[in-house]
Parts: C-alpha cells; sequence; structure tokens
C-alpha cells in the first residue's frame, strides 16, 4: 500500500487530535472539569462482587508446560503462578474500584506499568481470573481532561501524585496490553469499552507529556515517571516515552481496525509513523548502534541503558540498526552479562554489579520488552537464547531462597541489592509477582515453548526450536483449549512427530527451521508430521 504523503499525514493527524483534544475539553466543561469527574469515558460504573480464585483449584484450568529437557523451568512455571494467585484483590469499599485486581506486591497504591506487565503474563490464565479487568480501576479513576495518574491509593482511590508532577505518568502502554490481551482471549467487546478512556489519554499525553520550543518535538519523562527510579538518564526526549508512544498509537490503530473504523486507523498509524521517523532523526547513533535521549537542541545525552532498545518493539527499526544494536546486547562488556540484560550497561559510570536498582539491575519488564522486540524483528533464535539466560538465573535463585524476585544482580546469581542515594541500603522485595512473572511464565510459553496465540484469526503459531519432547497441555485462546506435545528428536532438522487435542477447531501454523505450514486442526485428537 502507498504511504500517504508527509504533509497530508501531518495534516490529517492535527485534525484527528484538534478533534479529541475538543472532545476532551467539551467533556471538562459539561461535568465541570473538576476532580470529582471521574471515569466519564469508561463505561463500566461499579464494582460487582466475585471470588478470588484459588490456585489450588485453579491449576487443572491453567496450561501446563511440557518441557522434558528442562523440568526445572515447569516447577519454577507453578511455582510463579502460585505466587500470582495470593497477590488478587478484591477493592476496598472506599476506593472507588470497579474490578478484582492482580496486584503488584509490594506497595498499598496499584502502579499502572507495574499492571500492564502482569497481564503479559496473566493473560495466559484468562479463563480462571480475566488480569486486563485490574487496569479497569485505573480507567475508571481518568480525569475528565484523559489525565490517569500512575500510582493510585487502594485505600480511597486517591492519586498518589499532582496531574502536573513530573513523575505522575509512567510509560504509556494501556493499548499494548488491551491488543495483547485480545490476542488470546478474542474479547472484541472489551475493545468497544476501553477505546474511548484511551483516546482522551492519549490526547492528554500529546499536551502534557512534550515540551515547548524543542528542536526534535518528542516525549519526555523521568527516573520515577518512566519506572527506571534511579537511572542517570537526563533529556527532554525520552527514548523509551517517545517509542512507547509509538505503541500507543500503533496498539489504537489495530484496536479501531478490530472495530472497523479504517479512517480511524490510518490516522493512528500515520502518527506513529511521524513519531517513529523523528526518533530516527534524533536519537539513533550510527556509531555506537544505540538510541539515545536528547536534550531541548536534540544533542545526545549518551547513557546506555535498556532504554536505548525500545525501538524495536515499538517497530521503528531497520535491519541494519537491528545489527547494532543486537550487537550491543550480545557484548559481554556491557549487556550480556551472567543476568541478561542489565538496565544499565556495564562499563557505563554508576554500573553496579550487584544491581543497584535500576543501575545495573536486571529487571522483568525491560528484559521482556528487549525480548519481545527481538521476536517481533524476526531474531527468534537469540530472543530464545536470552530468555533462557535469564531464566536459568531466575531458577538458580529461586533454588537459594525458594521465591522470585522484585530484580535480579547482573553480575552474580542472588536477588538484587545495593544503595538508593540517601535512601541507603537497599535489598530486592522477595515474592514478587507482581511483574517478575514475565520470565517464568511469559517468555516460558512465547520464547521456550514458542506459542503465540492469534484469537481474532482463532489462529495459534507454534515455532518448534527444541528437540527435547515439549509442548504446552490446556492452553486457551479465544474459545479453543488446546494440547499440544511434539515428541524427542534427534536434531532441530529431524521430521515432527506432533499430537493436537482440541475441543474446537482452528488453525495451527508450525514453523520449522525457517519454513511455515499450516493445519486445520479439528476437535477430537490429530498426529501430525512436520518435515
Amino acid at each position: 500500500m502507498k504511504k500517504p504523503e508527509r504533509s497530508r499525514r501531518h495534516f490529517d493527524w492535527m485534525i484527528a487530535g484538534s478533534l479529541l483534544l475538543l472532545l476532551v475539553a467539551i467533556s471538562g466543561v459539561a461535568l465541570g472539569g473538576t476532580d470529582e469527574a471521574r471515569g466519564v469515558f469508561f463505561a463500566k460504573k461499579t464494582y460487582i462482587d466475585k471470588p478470588i480464585p484459588v490456585f489450588a483449584d485453579s491449576k487443572k484450568l491453567l496450561p501446563s508446560p511440557v518441557l522434558d529437557g528442562s523440568p526445572e523451568l515447569v516447577k519454577l512455571y507453578w511455582a510463579t503462578w502460585e505466587m500470582a494467585f495470593k497477590h488478587i484483590k478484591k477493592p476496598l469499599p472506599a476506593s472507588g474500584f470497579v474490578s478484582n485486581y492482580l496486584d503488584e506486591s509490594f506497595s498499598p497504591n496499584i502502579f499502572q506499568w507495574d499492571t500492564i506487565f502482569m497481564v503479559m503474563f496473566a493473560r495466559y490464565g484468562y479463563q480462571v481470573f480475566p488480569a486486563i479487568d485490574s487496569l479497569d480501576n485505573f480507567y475508571a479513576h481518568q480525569h475528565a481532561d484523559g489525565f490517569i495518574c500512575r500510582e493510585v491509593r487502594e485505600s480511597n482511590g486517591a492519586d498518589y501524585h499532582q496531574e502536573k508532577e513530573s513523575e505522575s505518568v509512567n510509560p504509556p502502554l494501556f493499548s499494548w496490553a488491551e491488543m495483547e490481551n485480545y490476542r488470546v482471549t478474542g474479547d472484541k467487546a472489551r475493545l468497544e469499552l476501553v477505546l474511548p478512556a484511551l483516546e482522551h489519554y492519549t490526547a492528554w499525553l500529546e499536551t502534557a507529556r512534550k515540551r515547548k520550543d524543542t528542536a526534535h518535538n518528542l516525549y519526555w519523562n523521568n527516573g520515577l515517571g518512566s519506572g527506571m527510579d534511579n537511572t542517570p538518564r537526563k533529556g527532554s526526549g525520552w527514548v523509551d516515552m517517545s517509542s512507547q508512544m509509538v505503541m500507543q498509537y500503533n496498539d489504537l490503530a489495530d484496536i479501531s481496525a478490530e472495530l472497523g473504523r479504517p479512517d480511524q486507523a490510518a490516522q493512528y498509524r500515520a502518527r506513529a509513523e511521524e513519531i517513529g521517523e523523528r526518533i530516527n532523526k534524533w536519537m539513533w547513533n550510527e556509531a555506537d548502534g544505540l538510541y539515545y535521549d536528547v536534550d531541548d537542541q536534540g544533542n545526545q545525552v549518551k547513557w546506555k541503558t535498556a532504554a536505548c532498545f525500545w525501538p524495536m518493539p515499538a517497530g521503528i527499526t531497520s535491519p541494519a540498526q537491528e545489527e547494532r544494536l543486537i550487537a550491543n546486547l550480545k557484548n559481554p562488556d556491557t549487556f550480556w552479562r551472567k543476568n541478561v540484560f542489565p538496565t544499565l550497561a556495564a562499563d557505563q559510570k554508576h554500573y553496579d554489579p550487584t544491581g543497584g536498582y535500576w543501575k545495573g539491575g536486571v529487571w522483568a519488564p525491560t528484559n521482556y520488552a528487549i525480548i519481545r522486540g527481538l521476536s517481533l524483528r524476526g531474531y527468534n533464535d537469540f530472543a530464545g537464547e536470552a530468555a533462557e539466560r535469564y531464566l536459568g538465573r531466575i531458577y538458580q535463585v529461586y533454588r537459594q531462597t525458594g521465591t522470585v524476585w522484585e530484580l535480579y544482580a547482573p553480575d552474580r546469581d542472588a536477588p538484587g541489592s545495593g544503595t538508593l542515594g540517601e535512601k541507603g541500603p537497599y535489598q530486592a522485595r522477595p515474592d514478587f509477582v507482581g511483574w517478575t512473572g514475565l520470565g517464568p511464565i511469559a517468555m516460558l510459553i512465547e520464547n521456550i515453548i514458542g506459542l503465540r496465540a492469534d484469537a481474532p484469526h482463532n489462529r495459534l503459531v507454534w515455532r518448534l526450536d527444541r528437540t527435547d519432547r515439549f509442548g504446552m497441555e490446556n492452553f486457551g485462546f479465544s474459545q479453543v483449549t488446546a494440547t499440544l506435545i511434539c515428541e524427542k528428536r534427534d536434531s532441530a532438522k529431524s521430521p515432527a512427530r506432533i499430537m493436537v487435542k482440541t475441543d474446537k477447531p482452528f488453525e495451527l501454523v508450525v514453523i520449522k527451521n525457517g519454513s511455515e505450514k499450516k493445519f486445520k486442526i479439528l476437535p477430537g485428537q490429530s498426529n501430525l508430521a512436520v518435515e
């Protein structure tokens, strides 16, 4: 398809953006624009009491991994699910929350980006607990101007930050979580429910997260707002925030397309492309093979951090740029440490080999973003290798301590520790599921076993990268529950024998040695041979 000309694309977006802002303004006037006008763009208004699921009763309903060559990862998988179930909560009466929710496990507040990343693993248990509903409590507290605070008190539903505070915004990834959940559940009605809130939030970000008169016209955040609390980064254009805005617009485009709104989808897609072009113009450093933050004048502020790699999941990198980025990820002097990937590269000032919080600590959300970016850009072998290295280290610490942790040390098998400035010594929190479930659950399913659900098309994609007997029992997507087992093989090039059981028909796409083969799977048991 021919791309629209830049001037027309920019003009179309300006019209669409103005309309969104006008809608926000009209809503604010109609409702007085006060703090009492909360959740006006979200139709779900009241909490309906539902029981909290219990792990012992629910285990049989969850996807069950088969990994004959890595039984320790199966053990870690189930231990992580059990911890997650302990952190499902009902709202307190004064909170104004409208849904049960998966809690981040460390604070009396709910956090935006913690919850978004918890959805990324917990969506695989949606038949037992719809983790995506955890986001409802943010939408229900959205302000009439579109603002959603990154942190909301569980006791009374109050924002933890004032709207104009610099750290009031977390990574804008609500749309990403909604689309990724939809790809597993196929629940189109939810997209209808959440789209107004997402659109008004995005319109607010356009006015509140850009600084006037910068050369680059990109988006800013700070350490606390970005989630990388004590990162040394500075600047008025942040790589991660700007790349996340690309993702936000692309996912809004996908949601709009799914809901039969092609013109709206095209406008959002064009906006994403425009931001991506500016990121590549101002932030890419050819000499270093990294993306850097920029100051008002567009000068690069060169810190090597995990944020340098967000353009990959945003889909704005070229193959040549990806080779350079991957070279940095594979460099043992920077990011390819005993545990991958430290959030501050090992050759940077302030790097802490014990973790140092975000000055070297290995964190689940940034690892998931990096590894997901590798997969999306076609580097599945390296994504799998990185996931195995990361999960191997998590398991070693689990074996020593009996739990999973908030963050990990990059250069030893230990939870992350260090010093947080004036706050003094810091030790990672245990039982952190919480977003640490991303590795043992989501990466195990997506990168180790190699399954990707495509519920809108009633399709399951399976990469056969292992040679041991492996697969997944009781894997749910859309209305389908399926078991898929690949028998042990002598080598990756050997023919694969696959057994599939399903209660409903679906299309199975098998990728083996770079070749793709499609099968129409009918209810009952099927035995497949893939050369």
